[in-house]
């Protein structure tokens, strides 16, 4: 599982960055747009540091 887990988390990323796209067109809230944003930058960041080589690996 540790293989799959950075592209799960970078898949998830692609989805909510998305869906931030799609809530802004639909004139969703601004802090829903925000926030959907801000968990797609979240999953982006921790999949791409979860691919940098580190302790134990």
């Amino acid at each position: 599982m540790g293989g799959l887990l950075p592209i799960l988390l970078l898949v998830l990323a692609g989805v909510l960055v998305g869906g931030a796209l799609s809530l802004h067109r639909q004139g969703a809230p601004r802090a829903v747009v925000l926030t959907t944003s801000a968990l797609a930058m979240l999953a982006a960041v921790a999949g791409g540091l979860w691919l940098l080589p580190g302790e134990g690996s």
